[in-house]
């Protein structure tokens, strides 16, 4: 009997062991981001010294507390894909500060795009061109551009800027080759400079592109779940809950989706892949076009529309007009985007070959134009 009551006591203590182990392991335990961003060391020499992704990298599984994003309309870079992700550090947030303004990243933030392209000939393979990253440090945004070897097992720093040559078959089965431009950090500059006014002085600085609320305001597949995306950030912690999801009127289109309006359409083309120059304190501010979303509202001459051509260099008189309505041959804006010579092309940086499916949207919209210039 006194066996059995021992067999029956070990028993006992045993489970009364094993479950208040598992209770206390569960209620200890909490997950930590292995992200890795030391601001008195970025940027690293390799793109896997910041952990922001885990098992093989090449695949893009976005580490602990890494989020994935997508704009509606995307910056054009000669057909590669991207993929996106921010990082902010723990318990730190994002602001909003109005719609059609990016929003304000906390110091240590960090915005990571990987530029690929599948379908790569001759054997049809995935191949990841480079990872840019933006950090913002105490004293503003740096950039940090990692190079993918051909092995696809890691990145290096290079800021120096260099070709690759790509053979590629894109989603219509059209093999393409471009000479994809991996850009210096001067040509980065060039895209991400603003200025502002401080003590009485103008002080250049560097922001990034695409993270307005407009251009996030849609749904995404989180692989868990689908949800609003500035709803998103808000839930994970990372940007403040202070404001309302902008109205269907102040958000950005895909300007891909036929369905849409046109004259929406090309305001969202616009406003990715030219505002960030052509605005106040942008690189091409000197320009009477304001190519933002929200400065071209009902407003055609912003456009260009009727607009004179500043500088004819040695162009044609026939195209006297930024954009003539009715007639892409008299328009300039269609002229720069439909050329791939490095004097006139437009934008400045960020393609080697035109956009074609951007060029046809354009000349829609100057077509369906029908107010003659005065």
């Amino acid at each position: 009997m006194t066996k059995k009551y021992a067999i029956l006591s070990f028993f006992a203590i045993s489970l009364l062991i094993f479950f208040s182990c598992t209770d206390n392991d569960d209620e200890e335990y909490t997950p930590v981001s292995p992200v890795t961003v030391d601001l008195t060391q970025v940027p690293y020499p390799n793109l896997s010294d910041y952990h922001f992704f885990e098992g093989e990298m090449k695949n893009q599984v976005p580490s602990l507390n890494v989020l994935p994003y997508e704009p509606i309309s995307s910056l054009f870079t000669d057909y590669a894909h991207k993929k996106r992700f921010v990082w902010l550090p723990n318990g730190m947030k994002a602001t909003y500060n109005g719609d059609d303004q990016i929003l304000d990243l906390p110091v240590g933030a960090a915005l990571i795009k990987t530029f690929y392209y599948d379908n790569v000939q001759p054997s049809n393979t995935t191949k990841i061109i480079e990872t840019r990253i933006m950090i913002r440090k105490s004293d503003g945004w740096i950039f940090a551009d990692y190079v993918w070897n051909d092995e696809q097992t890691e990145a290096y720093l290079d800021l120096n800027g260099s070709t690759k040559n790509i053979t590629f078959k894109d989603e219509n089965d059209v093999t393409r080759t471009v000479d994809y431009r991996i850009p210096n950090e001067s040509q980065c500059i060039v895209c991400h400079k603003t200025k502002s006014y401080e003590n009485g002085n103008y002080v250049q600085k560097n922001i990034p592109i695409g993270i307005k609320p407009q251009n996030l305001n849609s749904l995404f597949n989180y692989g868990n779940e689908t949800k609003n995306q500035l709803t998103k950030w808000i839930d994970a912690g990372i940007l403040t809950n202070n404001f309302s999801l902008p109205s269907e009127t102040n958000t950005i289109v895909d300007y891909n989706d036929s369905s849409k309006p046109i004259e929406k359409r090309v305001r969202s083309y616009f406003d990715i892949n030219c505002a960030h120059c052509h605005k106040e304190h942008g690189h091409c501010d000197y320009r009477p076009m304001k190519f933002a979303f929200s400065e071209t509202y009902n407003n055609l001459t912003n456009m260009g529309v009727c607009v004179d051509t500043q500088d004819m260099q040695n162009f044609e008189p026939a195209l006297s007009k930024l954009v003539t309505p009715g007639n892409i041959y008299r328009s300039m804006l269609y002229h720069r985007l439909n050329t791939v010579d490095e004097t006139y092309r437009m934008p400045l940086h960020g393609r080697t070959v035109i956009h074609e499916e951007g060029v046809l949207l354009v000349e829609e919209w100057i077509n369906s134009l029908t107010t003659p210039c005065n």
